[in-house]
Parts: C-alpha cells; sequence; structure tokens
C-alpha cells in the first residue's frame, strides 16, 4: 500500500505526459495526487494510535552488500505529515491545472516527481533510502524553478542548488559515518536501518560531531537562521504553485528528520547542543518575524514568517517534552495548511494588481471581492494563531513544555506570537483595504480558483476545532521519539520505563 501510495502520482503524470491531448498532463497528475489523498485517508481511517510501532511495513532488500533496505512504514509520527502532502500537492497540481504552462508535460511530471519523493522521504525507514528520497525530491524543484520561474530564476535556482546540495552532501556524509561506526561498535554487519541504528547508539563523541552535519542539511532546509539565505530569491522567482508546496511541505522534512533520526539514534548529541538549537530557534523567530513587519514583497512577508513559524516548532521538538514535541507535530500540519493557500491567495492578489506583488501596489479589493477578502481574512487568523485556530493550539503546547524545562527561553519566544500578529494583520489590511492600487482590478474569484481554497480553509477549520484527530494518534509515536533525551535530561523519571514496557 504505501509504495503504490508513494509512486502513483509520478506513475499517472508520466502516463498524461504521453496523451497528446493538451489537458492530460495536468488531469492526470491531479488523479494521482487524489489517488494519494484518498489512500492517506484510508491509512487514517484505519489508525487508532494505540500502539507505538510501525504499520503497513515494506521491507526488501534493496543492496544487500551495504545493509540497505527498500524500507517502508507509517506510525503516529509521519501519518499526518503525508497526509498534510498528498493535500497540499493534490491541490497544488489543481490550481496549476487550469493555467496554461509551456511544456506542460514536463512541468506536471515534474510535479508530480516531486510529491512521490516528498512521500518517500516522510515513509522511509532506512537511512539510506531516506537520504536517496531527500536528494530526489530536491532536484524537481531545481527545474521547476530553473525553467518556470520569474525573471531572476537562474540566479536563484544556483543559489538554492548551492545551499541545499551543500546540506545533502554533508548528510550523506553523516549517514555512511553513522552506519560504518555503528556497525564496528557493535560487531554487526552494514546496516541502514533506523530501528538497528537506534538499538545499538554511539558514544557521545561521535554522536555530536555527525549530528552537527544532520542539523546543517535539516537547518538548511527548513530554513532556520542564518541558514536561509537562499530562500529570499528563491521565494520570489518560483511559481506560485510550487511555491505553496515548497513551503508548505518540504520545510517540514527538517524538522521531520530530527524527531525521525537524530533524536532517537543520537540522544546524548541532541542533550549536548539543546540550548544551541533552541537558541538559534529563537533567533529563526525574532529575525523571521521582525523581517516579516519590514518587507513589501507580500511572498517575502509570507517567507519570513515562515522562518519564524518554523523556529516554533524547532522549539518544541527541542523542548525534550511531551506537549512541545506533540505541539512541534502538530504545527508542522498547521503550518503547511495554512502556508500553502496563504501563496495560492498571494497569486490571485497580483493578478488583481496587475501583476505587482507589492502590497503599496496593492488594496481596495475587498469591497468588489468580499468572498477573497474573506479567505484570506481566516487564512491570516490562522497565520497569527488566532485564539480557536489549529496554530493557537500547537503554539500553545509548544510554549507549554519549553515553558517547563527552559522557561526563560519560553517567555523570550512568547514575543513571536504578538509579532505575528502585526505583520499578518498588516499584509491583510494593506493587500485588501486602503487606498485602492494604481493598476489594482478588484474582482470576484471564480469557482475554479474557489475550489482550490476551499479545502484549505475546510482543513483549518478541522483542526481548529477538532485537533485531537491527530493529536490522539500521534501521542505515542511523538513521546517515544524524545524518551532518550527526556531519560538523560531527568525531565520526567518513569517516562523511559513506561515506554520501554509498552
Amino acid at each position: 500500500m504505501l509504495s503504490i501510495l508513494i509512486w502513483l502520482p509520478a506513475a499517472a503524470a508520466l502516463v498524461g505526459a504521453l496523451i497528446p491531448h493538451r489537458r492530460a498532463p495536468g488531469l492526470l497528475a491531479l488523479g494521482g495526487a487524489l489517488g494519494s489523498l484518498g489512500i492517506t485517508i484510508a491509512l487514517i481511517a484505519g489508525y487508532s494510535g494505540q500502539r507505538t510501532g510501525l504499520t503497513h511495513v515494506t521491507n526488501v532488500v534493496w543492496i544487500r552488500s551495504l545493509g540497505i533496505h527498500y524500507s517502508l512504514g507509517v506510525d503516529g509520527l509521519n501519518l499526518f505529515l503525508v497526509a498534510m502532502t498528498t493535500f497540499a500537492f493534490a491541490l497544488a497540481i489543481g490550481a496549476a491545472s487550469i493555467r496554461d504552462w509551456p511544456r506542460p508535460r514536463v512541468f506536471f511530471a515534474l510535479f508530480a516527481l516531486a510529491e512521490s519523493a516528498v512521500l518517500g522521504t516522510f515513509l522511509a525507514q532506512d537511512l539510506a533510502l531516506f537520504v536517496a528520497f531527500f536528494d530526489l525530491m530536491l532536484i524537481p524543484f531545481y527545474l521547476l524553478l530553473g525553467v518556470w520561474g520569474g525573471p531572476n530564476r537562474i540566479a536563484a535556482t544556483l543559489k538554492l542548488v548551492i545551499y541545499t546540495f551543500a546540506g545533502s552532501l554533508l548528510m550523506l556524509a553523516a549517514a555512511i559515518a553513522l552506519a560504518v561506526l555503528t556497525s564496528e561498535h557493535t560487531g554487526h554487519p552494514l546496516s541502514f536501518a533506523l530501528s538497528t541504528l537506534a538499538a545499538s547508539p554511539l558514544h557521545k563523541g561521535p554522536q555530536e560531531w555527525i549530528f552537527l552535519l544532520f542539523a546543517a542539511a535539516f537547518l538548511v532546509k527548513m530554513p532556520a537562521f542564518p541558514l536561509h539565505g537562499w530562500m529570499p530569491d528563491a521565494y520570489r522567482e518560483m511559481p506560485i504553485e510550487v511555491l505553496a508546496v515548497f513551503s508548505g511541505v518540504l520545510s517540514k522534512v527538517g524538522a521531520y528528520g530530527f524527531l525521525r533520526i537524530v533524536l532517537p539514534i543520537m540522544p546524548a548529541a541532541a542533550v549536548h547542543f539543546q540550548t544551541l538549537i533552541l537558541l538559534m530557534s529563537l533567533a529563526s523567530i525574532i529575525y523571521g518575524s521582525a523581517m516579516a513587519y519590514t518587507q513589501t514583497n507580500v511572498r517575502l512577508i509570507a517567507g519570513y514568517s515562515s522562518i519564524a513559524q518554523l523556529g516554533f516548532i524547532t522549539l518544541g521538538i527541542f523542548a525534550f517534552a511531551p506537549q512541545g514535541a506533540q505541539g512541534a507535530v502538530l504545527q508542522m500540519v498547521n503550518h503547511g495548511i495554512v502556508v500553502a493557500p496563504l501563496f495560492l491567495i498571494i497569486g490571485l492578489i497580483a493578478v488583481r494588481a496587475g501583476g505587482s506583488e507589492d502590497i503599496r501596489e496593492m488594496g481596495g479589493i475587498a469591497m468588489r471581492a468580499p468572498i477573497l477578502a474573506t479567505f484570506f481574512l481566516i487564512v491570516a487568523f490562522a497565520t497569527l494563531a488566532m485564539p480557536g485556530s489549529g496554530n493557537f493550539v500547537g503554539e500553545f503546547l509548544i510554549l507549554l513544555g519549553l515553558f517547563k524545562t527552559k522557561m526563560v527561553i519560553s517567555v523570550i519566544a512568547f514575543t513571536g506570537v504578538v509579532m505575528a500578529s502585526v505583520y499578518a494583520l498588516r499584509v491583510f489590511i494593506r493587500t485588501m483595504h486602503n487606498r485602492t492600487g494604481p493598476r489594482v482590478q478588484s474582482r470576484e474569484i471564480s469557482v475554479r480558483e474557489g475550489l482550490a481554497l476551499v479545502p484549505f480553509l475546510l482543513a483549518i477549520a478541522l483542526f481548529a476545532v477538532y485537533p485531537q484527530i491527530q493529536l490522539g494518534r500521534s501521542e505515542k509515536s511523538v513521546t517515544a521519539s524524545i524518551v532518550h533525551e527526556q531519560a538523560l535530561t531527568g525531565s520526567t523519571s518513569n517516562t523511559l520505563a513506561s515506554v520501554m514496557r509498552k
């Protein structure tokens, strides 16, 4: 089932590329994405979260001499991240399919391949397979940016390649070193299985430098301050439908990597560098919020706000508290289903502003487009974590967990919540109200445009009303990922024993 879930989008898009009809590539890619979404819904319906082990496991020897397996599995840690991926890609591909693209067969084939690679990254249970999918998912986005991006797309692509390729090389070196040193440490054959690596952790010294290599790769991908240098150019030039999933989905792979790989396999190093990562996260919150307030390009406002939100997510992970980790995973999903429609709405507003993405040239749309303005207001309120929204629940859990372990950092991080309300309301008011821009043509959202946004709004409402749909299914798996850190820091005396018994 998981292999079908992963490869269905790419296979459907490949079939669409072979059909001569002009709309076939987009429709087949959309069909494949919807098929994977349907499988994910079935997985959620059948998963209760009452145990920590993997389900629907696929484990086939891939390269026997290197101990590499094609190993897939789903649990409470990755279930809703997979759901967010299939959901966001299906709607983004649907939004892209109503536009005319140069070379549409290649465009939609790359778009669908990106979805398959991201799904593989979330579901991989072998470190070498994770690295392979991690690198594969970046290649389609390089091409989507470099071929279909804006006028400065070549420079933006070059910067994106340099940053992310360097991170990928560091992670590849770390993965090889981790497997080889673990094999020498245990005397067992070479293996990249995550369960094997977690069962025999290395000594603290090797853990620490391997941790830094993984952390660099994940923090570049998120991105986190000060490793975000590729972000402004890439966000300005990337096609808006592609950017919706790039910001909403791919940025979560780094945070997920900490929970799936780093914390279970390198607990001593994670505890050693806890304060460093927390301070970087705090800097990301403050810097991202401040930059979001000062920008005039609406894409960059959303981009820098994402840096701040990802700072909150990393704080929750490295709080080493169950509430913080639960809040981080919930916030990964919340951010994905909020920032993706935010970028789609930005694209709609820019069209109505004569192609300008400068908030100084926007405004005055709300009176003639009340439905679009309402959609934007809902997304803006979710972005600023308005009480009653899913983002509020996620940030509350993060700050609660952090308050129990690092109270001072938690208090300072709260300023990010206040700053979010400032930049979110600023961008809404400047684009929807105030004086009408010089080239603004106010018109209501069309039915086809609304079809790509309404499901996002329904998902936002679902997680606002009933976040327990995820929290109940992910609790045991998420808690198990930080159990060794809790034992090492002494934050709980019974967690390790209770989880091991279960």
